[in-house]
């Protein structure tokens, strides 16, 4: 096992994260028993001091705004990097205005506004990425994002199933292609997921979450393979940002609100803030106390 991680029982834990109105069901909570714990990620001191290089840069005026633009977008993936998601925006947008043709930066604003849940601007963004660069694949991962969280699950279909085209081994794309066909209904994202699963890499550790989604495994089996292939400390964190996230969905779709709720907790707290999976972990979070909203509303 590797060092600085404990495995311990979560339901006590369960319980005071989520508070009285998501508090799991006694059935709910042995699902969460004997679960790692991720050592949360420090700032990487080398970002901090290209951030520092970069400031001074900027500052010259014998800088060209092509030279400049270049500068704020990767002065701005820094920031993404650190957690400092405002001053990221800031610079995706000066490095916008300043080259208009920067897909690059397209991309990366069109993220943020899809965690403020500003859908519009989001689909924009993503459209020019791909005006600008239509060979741009993650733009069509970001833009299907946008789409399934923003509502539009069928059109999301269109383009997440374009990006997993682009790579069938890979159980991250067939994850996200099934949750907008699952959006649409049950049968399809089942019948979605059942098609792919041939194709996915078995070496690959998260194709055990898709096993998950199928019902062919349990949870405890994804679980017990957390640490296969693991080599570091920082790699130990990264796929338990990723593990935490979609056994959050996992659960969200079964109902289990309450485990769901701290396994998006669970994702945030490892400070992998440039992973797809942290970014949306926080909108997840607001969907599933939207959703207690409307229940109570309805018990009214």
């Amino acid at each position: 096992m590797c060092r600085n991680v404990s495995l311990i029982f979560f339901s006590l834990f369960v319980a005071i994260l989520t508070g009285c109105a998501q508090t799991p069901s006694i059935a709910e909570r042995p699902q969460m028993g004997n679960l790692l714990l991720a050592e949360p990620a420090p700032i990487n001191p080398r970002s901090e001091m290209a951030i520092a290089r970069y400031n001074q840069v900027l500052m010259s005026p014998a800088l060209s705004d092509t030279d400049k633009a270049e500068l704020h977008f990767q002065r701005g993936m820094l920031y993404d990097s650190v957690g400092l998601s405002g001053l990221a925006q800031f610079d995706y947008t000066q490095a916008i205005n300043l080259k208009p043709d920067l897909a690059e930066a397209y991309n990366s604003i069109g993220i943020h506004y899809i965690q403020q849940n500003d859908f519009i601007q989001a689909y924009e963004a993503f459209d020019s990425t791909l005006e600008i660069n239509p060979d741009y694949d993650f733009a069509f991962l970001n833009r299907g994002i946008a789409l399934y969280y923003g509502g539009r699950s069928e059109l999301a279909t269109s383009d997440l199933d374009t990006f997993f085209s682009k790579d069938e081994t890979d159980p991250f794309r067939a994850l996200w292609a099934y949750f907008a066909h699952h959006d649409m209904s049950d049968e399809m994202g089942m019948t979605y997921l059942a098609t792919v699963r041939p194709s996915l890499d078995n070496e690959h550790w998260a194709t055990s979450i898709v096993d998950l989604f199928l019902g062919t495994v349990d949870e405890n089996t994804v679980l017990n393979s957390l640490l296969d292939g693991v080599r570091s400390q920082k790699g130990l964190t990264d796929r338990l940002c990723e593990a935490y996230f979609y056994l959050g969905k996992y659960h969200s779709q079964m109902g289990n609100r309450g485990i769901a709720s701290n396994y998006f907790k669970l994702a945030l707290s490892t400070n992998v803030y440039d992973y797809v999976e942290h970014r949306y972990a926080r909108l997840e979070l607001n969907r599933l106390r939207e959703q207690a909203k409307d229940v109570s509303s309805d018990d009214e």
